[in-house]
């Protein structure tokens, strides 16, 4: 006869997000608080280790002087979207986690960029099932974004994440010095994510960002980190309560314009950074949505002209490629990655908005050709 058995369970997770300045100052406890008595790897982004010469010295340092173990001078692996594209970052991390012996009740501190803290949080997810994250994200992409979340992993197949995991890290730890050592545009980039969710969550901290964008445009760091700690809370308070955070159904309520987005990373082979590949998606969703009567026009004029403010283009080329069939299959693309029908977030106001199901075509050539006349137009302005 048959039988079986139908169980449920819960599992109750924390998720931990610090704010500091200089975390590895003499007398700052943060870190050596979070990892009082366990052993350590430190693993830091190759980019930043060129861009803060004393940086490893600094970490080796702090763990002498604050009394954390650490087990090797820290490693330097690939940084940038390189770290992503395919295991070599992951084998490396995976070797020097295996060589220094860290358990489950190990850390690994992975200290860089979004796709560096993608990569070394899939190492870390899979060593022995599972050891703990502790990420430091260095960008303002990383610290507004991508490295408050629960996902890691990297690219195969040609595809955007196609392997990894959901993995609540032990702690995030951002540090606001270190978004010092950024370029004008590395600055600029994760503020399209402050905007894309400042425009689904908070009105507020949207006219915010609309009365500092000169500020934030011209690198002010103090503005930046006020506009980067509200978007991590923003993000994190979505995935601590939305009911999803692992996303297991097909709903995905902070992905606006990214399916565009991770299309046009691909097509320009990540010439587009992640977030002016999100600026042009962004915008790109905004005009479908007006378009399909959820969005005001006066609303989609706001949006399109902070994305401006900022120092964001909302348009690319490669958009137009072979008539726009490329750019059109991000959309089955997304679907493919969400799992189930396509779903698809876009406004209805600033601080609202709807799911979608479907995406008529004609709806998103109409805005990718609205778009390329106000490229011409801003571009034709500034000459």
């Amino acid at each position: 006869m048959d039988d079986s058995l139908d169980l449920e369970f819960s599992v109750t997770y924390r998720h931990r997000i610090f704010f500091t300045e200089h975390a590895f100052a003499s007398g700052n406890r943060v870190l050596a608080d979070l990892f009082a008595g366990a052993k350590v790897i430190p693993i830091v982004d190759s980019g930043l280790a060129s861009a803060r010469p004393g940086f490893v010295a600094e970490i080796t340092a702090y763990g002498k002087a604050m009394g954390v173990h650490f087990t090797r001078t820290p490693l330097v692996l690939t940084g940038g979207e390189a770290a992503k594209k395919d295991s070599a970052v992951v084998k490396a991390a995976l070797a020097a986690i295996e060589a220094d012996k860290i358990c489950r009740h190990s850390y690994v501190l992975a200290i860089g960029g979004g796709a560096f803290l993608d990569a070394v949080g899939f190492a870390a997810a899979t060593a022995h099932r599972g050891v703990r994250l502790v990420r430091m994200p260095t960008t303002t992409l990383g610290q507004g974004d991508a490295g408050v979340g629960v996902k890691n992993g990297i690219n195969t197949f040609g595809k955007k994440n196609f392997t990894g995991a959901f993995v609540v890290p032990a702690a995030v730890v951002n540090d606001l010095g270190l978004l010092a050592s950024l370029d004008a545009r590395g600055l600029r980039d994760g503020l399209v994510e402050a905007v894309k969710v400042s425009l689904l969550k908070d009105p507020v901290f949207f006219g915010n960002l609309e009365k500092e964008s000169t500020m934030l445009a011209a690198g002010d760091i103090p503005a930046i980190g006020r506009a980067v700690r509200r978007s991590a809370e923003l993000h994190a308070r979505h995935i601590a309560g939305n009911g999803d955070p692992f996303e297991l159904g097909s709903a995905r309520p902070l992905d606006l314009g990214h399916w565009a987005a991770h299309k046009l990373e691909s097509m320009t082979n990540h010439r587009l950074t992640h977030g002016e590949a999100v600026a042009v998606g962004l915008a790109l969703d905004i005009l479908c949505a007006r378009d399909l009567g959820h969005f005001g026009q006066e609303e989609a004029e706001r949006t399109l002209n902070l994305l401006t403010a900022l120092g964001f283009r909302t348009y690319a080329p490669e958009m137009h490629l072979d008539g726009g069939a490329p750019m059109l299959a991000g959309l089955e693309e997304f679907r493919e990655h969400l799992g189930g029908q396509l779903t698809l977030v876009l406004p209805t106001a600033i601080g609202k908005s709807i799911q979608v199901h479907e995406m008529a075509t004609a709806i998103v050539r109409r805005a990718t050709d609205e778009l390329r006349a106000r490229d011409q137009q801003t571009c034709a302005a500034r000459s």
